[in-house]
């Protein structure tokens, strides 16, 4: 991938400053490098008393550690944003559509437009959620587009998180600090506000109140504990939001309705935001060791007694091989061609396309279907010859277990180094709320940086950081 290749958004292509950091640029030249290496450290100080920490797996013990954070913010112009928003608004219609009709008459699958064993097969799809109508019609009251760029006006969606997704504190403690550090700059730039998210979220959440909820609805954070990577987050949400974090041994099934133990007994719980796996949730109706998750939630929730946020069987929808049919998907549902791109992507399962994957793995992103964090993941421009090697036989014994897609040139944004800017690649995870009040995307999101020169992994797990995403209000 030669640099003449990667577009940069600061300085375009023609190293012509590009107008959204036009003011940031001028405010820049201004400040003395010195005192920006003692904000730097600054804003590393305030990450580590905050606690802004997530778990990386794969030791014998889970290890902590802090987020790397930036203070150089990535800017978007509020014209780029409106495109941006037009097509994940179209697209998550489309995941909450496609999540009802599979869940129901399946018409995608009659129609020829997915192959019923993408569906039937798939883990990911959970049976027991058939026939059943969420409260407010409403799948995904979270979703996650992660968005790559390229070029001036030309994003890519990577994937999409329907799941659980996460990283959202991050967005909210990174423009907390940069508001503490830099107040300054804020005044000369007009930055649209994230703040109220914790806010948006718990109006969105109670909006999907079930038929049983009588009155305000009661809402709480389902957390698998402090062992989990994104517990942190949980605590924090919880926190802002103003409701109990609760694990699973503080809840049980009473008279019909989920309960949560409280000093004066048990009280229903109307609305649950869930943090953990399908898989955990109900051990009689999932798996049966699971001790994370609430015996008899499923029925509770079938019967409309509660409402799970995200629903079970929602990671049907961000399964890396259904999401190169999502083209199709949108067209499908909206009836509209999607206003943003997906990567091209060859599903391993077909034996054409593995083909043409064996063939050409040292230039391919390869990824596990079922995949998240940058783990289990080959990025063949990068890797050995020994790592290809061993990719390439885990590809021949599982094929239906990958998806490929070309290395792309990813944009670049400059990071504070000692030498100065330096450029380095990002990507972008909005954040969208949905409810019957509508779908609700913040300004910005999580930008995931990697650190390293070159790197195209951003991944906190795997070494990359995070910066404070502005978009401008004009």
């Amino acid at each position: 991938m030669s640099s003449e290749s990667i577009f940069d958004e600061m300085w375009g292509r023609d190293e012509q400053l590009r107008y959204p950091y036009a003011n940031f640029k001028g405010w820049f030249d201004g400040e003395d490098p010195k005192r920006l290496r003692a904000k730097q450290r600054e804003a590393e100080d305030l990450f580590r008393l905050t606690g802004i920490t997530f778990n990386v797996y794969g030791q014998s013990q889970a290890e902590e550690r802090l987020i790397p954070f930036d203070i150089i913010p990535r800017v978007i112009s509020g014209f780029e944003w409106q495109k941006l928003s037009r097509g994940i608004d179209q697209r998550v219609r489309a995941i909450n559509a496609f999540l009802y009709d599979i869940y129901h008459r399946q018409e995608i699958i009659r129609a020829g437009r997915i192959p019923k064993e993408m569906i039937a097969r798939n883990e990911a799809f959970l049976p027991q959620m058939i026939g059943v109508d969420p409260p407010g019609g409403t799948y995904t009251h979270i979703v996650g587009i992660d968005l790559v760029r390229t070029d001036d006006n030309q994003f890519y969606v990577l994937e999409d998180n329907a799941r659980t997704p996460s990283g959202v504190s991050y967005m909210l403690e990174n423009r907390e600090t940069m508001l503490q550090m830099f107040p300054e700059l804020f005044s000369r730039n007009r930055v649209q506000p994230v703040e109220n998210y914790p806010r948006n979220l718990l109006r969105s959440l109670s909006a999907c109140a079930p038929p049983a909820c009588e009155g305000k609805p009661t809402v709480a954070v389902l957390t698998p504990g402090i062992f989990n990577s994104a517990y942190y987050e949980h605590a924090y949400l919880a926190d802002q939001m103003g409701v109990e974090l609760v694990e699973g041994s503080d809840l049980r099934v009473v008279d019909g309705r989920v309960a949560m133990r409280t000093t004066r007994g048990y009280a229903p719980i109307d609305v649950l935001y869930r943090r953990v796996d399908d898989d955990f949730l109900d051990p009689l109706n999932f798996n049966p060791d699971s001790a994370l998750g609430v015996p008899g939630i499923m029925d509770v929730y079938r019967a409309g007694g509660i409402t799970i946020a995200n629903a079970p069987g929602t990671g049907i929808a961000d399964d890396k091989a259904i999401y190169s049919y999502m083209p199709e998907i949108v067209e499908f549902y909206t009836g509209e061609r999607p206003l943003l791109e997906n990567v091209p992507t060859w599903r391993c399962s077909d034996s054409d396309s593995l083909a043409h994957v064996l063939d050409n793995l040292q230039d391919l992103v390869v990824k596990e279907v079922h995949g998240s964090g940058g783990y289990g993941m080959l990025i063949g421009p990068t890797a050995t010859k020994k790592e290809l090697a061993a990719f390439r036989k885990k590809l021949q014994a599982r094929p239906s277990n990958y998806i490929a897609q070309p290395t792309l040139s990813l944009s670049t944004v400059p990071i504070f180094t000692r030498a100065g800017l330096a450029p380095r690649h990002v990507d972008l995870r909005p954040f969208v709320l949905v409810s019957p009040e509508g779908i609700n995307i913040t300004p910005g999101g999580l930008t995931r940086v990697a650190l390293k020169k070159g790197s195209l992994v951003v991944n906190s797990s795997q070494g990359g950081g995070t910066k404070d995403t502005w978009v401008l209000e004009d």
